[in-house]
């Protein structure tokens, strides 16, 4: 049996319970709330206009975020404005201690202090200068090393244990 339609004008707090059992497509163990990429709700007579953030731009997740979105107003009896917005950029500040322990449970390395550096003022190559390691997630050792900057998303990089030898996605800093 399904839930019947709240066809009534719904109020912000109501949108937010709605949306934030969404999980983010690719790392099903944290909410899109958990992960800052929702970022706004605002109630229109018409609809209902949900600002999100990608994680980065570009990424193949967003428009399954957003049909996720429609689908959960639309099964409350509401339309979904949906409206990404670049600026200010995702940063994973967005997320707390709570997503933190989640992605590490999950088999991602959380984002640790790293800090992008400059290498070529010219060409502005930028790469991660690590100020503290990054932990495996399966056995908490800090004898990992960076095999890929780029891992099974953008906005991962990929990394080897040197303790138990298992690879592991480590969710970047930005």
């Amino acid at each position: 049996m399904s839930e019947p339609c709240d066809t009534l004008t719904p109020n912000t707090e109501q949108v937010w319970d709605w949306l934030s059992v969404l999980t983010d497509p690719e790392i099903p163990v944290v909410t899109l709330k958990e992960m800052g990429i929702l970022r706004a709700i605002q109630i229109q007579p018409d609809r209902v206009v949900v600002t999100i953030t990608p994680t980065y731009s570009g990424c193949p997740a967003m428009s399954q975020i957003e049909d996720d979105i429609r689908t959960t107003l639309a099964a409350h009896g509401h339309r979904a404005e949906i409206i990404t917005r670049l600026a200010p950029a995702w940063s994973t500040d967005w997320m707390d201690a709570v997503t933190h322990r989640k992605l590490r449970e999950y088999g991602i390395a959380p984002p640790t202090g790293l800090a992008p550096i400059s290498t070529h003022a010219t060409v502005r190559v930028t790469h991660w200068q690590a100020q503290a390691s990054v932990p495996c997630p399966l056995c908490g050792s800090d004898q990992t090393t960076e095999t890929s900057y780029f891992g099974s998303t953008a906005c991962k990089a990929l990394y080897k244990c040197l303790s138990c030898l298992e690879p592991f996605d480590y969710f970047k800093p930005h």
